[in-house]
Order: structure tokens, then C-alpha cells, then sequence
């Protein structure tokens, strides 16, 4: 084997500061041939239908499999009403209803795709009915013998159950007292890759990587969607639901995929970063841009705000990340995917870090015997140290506060979203302050957990923040006797003061940041209209993008989506969920009332935004605000996720194609691309103003 050992001197949480790239010679790089996505897949005109139809069974089958799964659903849901009392029965009820759901969806939206899974759709009913009939006894044993196995979990997103794998370690017994490491693993692009086909590969498989000693936790992700969006939620959902039955150590964790499953280890490596003891892409895309014209050969023709908004999961616009957690690449030295790593080489080699990147010779897509077997050594000497939990300083950038913060440091407000927020700051030495240096951020909270903060309980804690003239040094608040400490900051006419930012009114927040894509990360009801429309045409848009928003949610997140009427919308709802409001004022109940409160104005003949008219009998209005009526939750109006059918060809084309606001044209049909013609588009500022 040919290669060539380049050295550097970054040492990464007590490992030997000898970090080896191998960079293997004669790299020649080769475009990988896959099944899933390429050139052919450019057209907008002829977009394939993902996921596929699948094929046709008889119909005896059918009916055979279909009554099983009907008495699966009457027992299960019997069974709920006697473990009623027995919260330790209840919390494995989603154990047993992944399999109901995952061959009930297979039948009735046709997603049988090969002949073998009409036997896997028969074990995974007779594996319901053993585990019902256990837990009848108070007993779970798929969730304590080791090996594969499956869970599941219900969301709250949309109240949809979802499954994940799980492999259990051979060394594991319950009760045993000790804290296990866990590692993530993302799967790679599969267009068939129903519920039926992902429990019967996880019930059977332990995967590529397996390490001794080690939870490894397979995510579903809601289908094929790169972790993005809700697919990202299910990866803190699942986590959750395997940390509230197994002993956990949070400080060694560790995110690892392949291909699309790279990307995802991508995307969680520099917005989570300071999470992980390791994480470990394999492949996959690390931004948009360059990723399309290379690998999918894309002439790309981005709206401004589309391009904007790349940078919310470009890895490579959030590079500096990734100086908080131990990185190992990985690529198939024939693989055309090498560009995800080549792409991030070079974003780190502009924040003076060099990229460890393991690379398999004369491989293609897919993981080399020796390279392998090296990853897995490194990994498991970054889980032996685990992570540090107070790391001495925080280097972070975030384009938006969806992704907010980084060890002790919260970003609580930018200058403007979508540019770079960046912070640097370091734990006192021998001066005894702790410095900070912020740009394109307006507001931040340092926080230190009990037993975290490094600072004498006897006298206040001095924090420096460097400005372009000066410094200022504020005296802020002592550590408690615990040791915890907390204290927020805002700029104010230049300067820097201590406690947060007090000004009355609306701004935006974690979690309440737009765009609108943002609102479908949480518990969101789509609301649908029961008057009269001000037009026909608006009406009938809205009658047909409303279903074409309900099923494509269940075709691409695997869930249905809650809907009610306008007129059936209760206090609970406005409490609980992000409200997705479809019509206009006239035929939706609730729109109406909150209609002087949204910063779009309807009027008899015109919809008028920013000082800019349009008609209403060509256009409808699509926005992300916070709701009037709970200033906590979102209101959306007239749209679904805005990414459509010819981005579910290529997972990296999956990101926002609309930024908080637009006004749709009707008189351009909705096509594969877009619900309309795009009139006009925009931000709302930090305040949630018009700009």
C-alpha cells in the first residue's frame, strides 16, 4: 500500500499530539456509480416519483396480512386500556406498534418493494404479537437481551410512532451500574427504504460497526431526508428515548455514517459539536453548492434567499465548529464523495485547522478492510478519553439561532440572521478574566452547570469583551457554592451589559427564528379553511397545496400530520402546536382573527406587503411568524416543507427553497420545484419586522 503520513501538531483531549492524515498517492478520482441519484435526475420535467411505488401482491396476501395487522391494532390498543396503571407496561407500548404501523403503511400506500418483505411483514406481526403477549406479563426481554433489536418511540411532532434499531453489547445486564458509550449511526440513501425494510434489517443486523462494550443506536430518521428538519428531531427524540432505558455516559458519544449517513454526520459534527467525544463522516455531502455541480453535475440557479439559506446546514459555512470535537474522515479514494471531505479540508485550512482524513485505496463507495480497521482504533481511543465537558475555550459560528450554542456559550441573539454570528472565548489564566470576543452577535449567556464552573466562589467573576477600540471588563456575578454560574450579556450602543436584553416586543429566538421549514422541527396542526375564499382560484391553490402538504408529509416524514378545521381549533392547540393556517381571512376562521396582527395585509381586491401591492385574485401570501395568540409557537401560513419533488432526488438540493415570507403567483402552475410563480420573498428582520 502506497501512502504518504502527514504529521501535525493539534493534539485533541489527551490524545498524542501526533494526528496522522494518510493521504494515499495516485489519487485518481472516479465518479462512483449509484442507484439512487446522479445526472439523470436534473430534469425538472421528468421527476420520478420518490419513494417508488412498489410492487404488486396477490391479493389473498394482502388480505391475509391486512386482518393480522387489524387484530394486532384491536389487541395492542385493548391492551393499552389494562396497562393503563402500569406506566412500566405503557412506556413500551411504541416497542409493539412500530410493527402494526410498518406493515398497515406497506399495504395501504403500496411500499412493498421486493417479494421477500411480504415474509418480513409476517415475522414482524408474529414478533408484535410475542412482544404484546410478553409485556402482558410485565416483561420486555427484546429490550435486554444482547444484539439487535428494535424500539420505538412516539413523536411529538406529529404524534407519529417511529422505530430505531439498537444494537445491545454482549457485556450489558440490566441494573449493572455502569455508564455505556453509545455511538449514532446514519443510514445511508435508500428510496425504498420503508418502515417494513428498516425493522427487518435492524432486527437481524448489527451493521458495519459494532465496537465491544458499546451501545450503537440506529437511526431511522424519518425516511430519507439526511437528518434534516424533523429527521433531525427524531435523532433527539430516539437518543432520549434510549437514554431513559439504558445508563448512558454522555461524554462518550459518537456520530458516525456513510454516504448519505455521512452527510448527516456532517451536519450534527459542527452544529452539535461540543456533544460528541468523536464523530466520524463517512462520504456523503458536506455542503450544497459544490456537492450538486460535482457529483449530481447541477447547473445551480439559486434565488438569493435560497443561497442565503444553504448556510443554515452547509458544514462548510460552520467549519470553525469543528476545533470542539475529535473528527475523523473518511472516503473511498475512488469515491466521487471525496469531495465532501475535500470540501471541508479546505473550509478548515481557512480557520488554521487541518482535517484528519482516512482514505481507503482503490475504493470506491464504500469502506476499505484496512481503513476500517484504523478508524475504529482512533475511535476507540477518543471514547476511552471522552469529551471535555468544560473546555478552556469556545470557538463557535452559527448563521442562524436554530443552532445557538456551543459548550458553556449560548448565543441569544444576532446582529442578522443568516450572516455569520461568531464567537471566541476562553476561561480565565493568569489575569483571572474570562475573555470574550463576539462578532455579528448581539446578545449571549455564559453557563456553567454545578461542579462546572472554574472560579473562586469568593469573588465575582470579571468577563472582558474585546471591541475594535477597547476592552471592557465587567464585574458580573459570584459562582454559587455548587459551583454553577450564569450570567447573560447584550450589546448596547456599541458596548457590552451585563443582563439580557430587556426591550419590549417580538425578536428572534431559538426555536422561533424562522424560515419557515423551521416550524415543522416541532409539534405543528395543519388548520384547514371552512368559509368562502375571496377568490375561486386562491381557493382551489389552497385546497389543492393543502393535501398535497398532508400527504407529502406522510410520504417524506412518515407521520400523518394533525389537521383540523378553523372553526374546531381549541385554547390547547394554540398552547401546544405551531398552527399551519391555509385560505385567507374570509375563508379561514382563525386567520381572520389574527390577520391584523401578521405584518401581511389583506384588503377586498389586494394582498399588500412592505409598501407593495398584490391581487388577490392571483396571488396568495406564504409567511413564518410567531403567533399572536402565543407568541411561544409559530403560525405558517399556506405551506407545507417548501422543498418539493425534484429535491427528493438528491438529498443535498433538501434544504429551505423559501425564506420567512413570499407572495405566489397563481398564474405559474405549481410544479416540481415550486408552489407557484415566486412574486416576491424575503427575511423578517431581528425583530420581526419588515425590511
Amino acid at each position: 500500500m502506497n501512502f504518504l503520513i502527514h504529521a501535525t501538531n493539534r493534539p485533541w483531549h489527551g490524545l498524542p499530539s501526533l494526528s496522522l492524515i494518510l493521504i494515499f498517492a495516485s489519487v485518481q478520482v472516479m465518479t462512483t456509480s449509484l442507484l439512487a441519484d446522479g445526472p439523470a435526475d436534473n430534469s425538472p420535467e421528468t421527476v420520478r416519483r420518490v419513494p417508488p411505488v412498489g410492487i404488486t401482491i396477490s391479493e389473498l396476501v394482502r388480505q391475509e396480512l391486512s386482518a393480522e395487522a387489524k387484530t394486532l391494532e384491536t389487541n395492542l390498543s385493548e391492551a393499552r386500556l389494562r396497562w393503563s396503571r402500569n406506566p412500566q407496561q405503557l412506556k413500551h407500548w411504541a416497542d409493539i406498534a412500530i410493527f402494526g404501523k410498518s406493515v398497515d403503511w406497506a399495504l395501504r400506500y403500496q411500499e412493498i418493494f421486493k417479494t421477500n418483505e411480504v415474509d418480513s411483514a409476517r415475522l414482524q406481526l408474529k414478533t408484535a404479537a410475542e412482544r404484546l403477549q410478553a409485556l402482558d406479563k410485565g416483561q420486555a426481554p427484546w429490550t435486554e437481551i444482547p444484539g439487535p433489536t428494535v424500539g420505538g418511540y412516539v413523536s411529538r411532532i406529529d404524534g407519529s410512532v417511529q422505530p430505531f434499531g439498537l444494537v445491545i453489547p454482549q457485556g450489558w445486564r440490566p441494573n449493572s451500574g455502569n455508564q455505556w458509550r453509545l455511538d449514532f449511526w446514519f443510514h445511508g440513501r435508500g428510496e425504498t427504504l420503508s418502515e417494513l425494510a428498516f425493522i427487518a434489517d435492524r432486527m437481524k443486523n448489527v451493521g458495519d460497526f459494532s465496537p465491544p462494550n458499546t451501545f450503537v443506536l440506529h437511526l431511522y430518521g424519518r425516511y430519507c431526508n439526511g437528518s434534516r428538519f424533523a429527521g433531525e428531531t427524531d435523532f433527539w427524540e430516539a437518543f432520549e428515548e434510549v437514554q431513559r432505558r439504558y445508563p448512558i455516559d454522555e461524554n462518550r458519544l459518537i456520530v458516525r455514517g456513510f454516504s448519505l449517513g455521512g452527510a448527516s454526520a456532517w451536519h450534527f459534527a459542527v452544529h452539535h459539536a461540543a456533544r460528541w467525544a468523536a464523530a466520524a463522516p463517512g462520504a456523503g455531502f458536506s455542503e450544497t453548492a459544490e456537492f450538486l455541480r460535482v457529483f449530481q453535475q447541477e447547473q445551480l440557479q439559486p434565488a438569493p434567499w435560497e443561497q442565503k439559506l444553504w448556510r443554515l446546514h452547509d458544514a462548510t459555512a460552520n467549519a470553525v465548529n469543528v476545533s470542539m470535537v475529535p473528527l475523523i474522515a473518511y472516503s473511498g479514494e475512488l469515491d466521487s464523495q471525496i469531495q465532501a471531505a475535500n470540501a471541508m479540508r479546505s473550509a478548515l485550512q481557512t480557520e488554521g485547522i487541518e482535517l484528519t482524513h482516512l482514505i481507503g485505496p482503490k475504493t470506491g463507495h464504500k469502506y476499505e478492510a484496512g481503513a476500517k480497521v484504523e478508524l475504529n482504533r482512533r475511535l476507540d481511543a477518543l471514547a476511552a478519553v471522552g469529551r471535555t465537558r468544560v473546555p478552556h475555550e469556545v470557538r463557535m459560528v452559527t448563521h442562524s439561532l436554530r443552532y445557538n450554542q456551543m459548550a458553556w456559550m449560548t448565543v441569544d441573539a444576532l446582529t442578522e440572521h443568516w450572516e455569520p454570528g461568531r464567537v471566541t472565548a476562553q476561561l480565565p489564566d493568569g489575569d483571572r478574566l474570562l475573555r470574550v470576543e463576539a462578532e455579528g452577535v448581539e446578545a449571549l449567556t455564559l453557563e456553567f452547570g454545578p461542579g462546572e464552573a472554574p472560579f473562586p466562589v469568593h469573588q465575582p467573576v470579571r468577563v472582558a469583551f474585546a471591541g475594535t477600540d477597547n476592552t471592557v471588563i465587567l464585574e458580573s456575578t459570584r459562582p454559587g457554592t455548587d459551583r454553577s454560574w450564569k450570567a447573560s450579556f447584550h450589546r448596547k450602543n456599541g458596548g457590552w451589559r451585563t443582563g439580557p436584553d430587556l426591550t419590549v416586543g417580538l425578536h428572534k429566538r431559538h426555536g422561533l427564528q424562522g424560515p419557515i421549514d423551521d416550524a415543522f422541527m416541532d409539534s405543528f396542526m395543519m388548520v384547514l379553511p371552512t368559509g368562502t375564499p375571496l377568490n375561486t382560484a386562491a381557493g382551489n391553490w389552497v385546497k389543492s397545496e393543502s393535501a398535497r402538504a398532508i400527504e407529502h408529509w406522510r410520504r417524506h416524514y412518515r407521520g400523518d400530520a394533525r389537521q383540523k378545521s378553523d372553526k374546531d381549533i381549541s385554547e390547547a392547540d394554540i398552547r401546544d402546536h405551531n398552527l399551519v393556517l391555509w385560505g385567507d381571512p374570509s375563508s379561514n376562521q382563525l386567520l381572520a382573527k389574527l390577520a391584523s396582527s401578521l405584518p401581511i395585509r389583506w384588503e377586498k381586491d389586494r394582498i399588500v406587503v412592505g409598501g407593495k401591492s398584490f391581487a388577490t385574485d392571483t396571488h396568495v401570501p406564504i409567511l413564518v411568524f410567531p403567533n399572536p395568540l402565543n407568541p411561544s409557537r409559530y403560525v405558517v401560513l399556506n405551506s407545507g416543507f417548501t422543498f418539493r419533488d425534484y429535491d427528493y432526488l438528491n438529498n443535498a438540493r433538501q434544504t429551505p427553497k423559501l425564506p420567512d415570507w413570499a407572495i405566489i403567483d397563481l398564474r405559474q402552475p405549481p410544479n416540481a420545484r415550486t408552489p407557484g410563480g415566486i412574486s416576491a420573498a424575503g427575511f423578517f428582520g431581528e425583530r420581526w419586522e419588515l425590511r
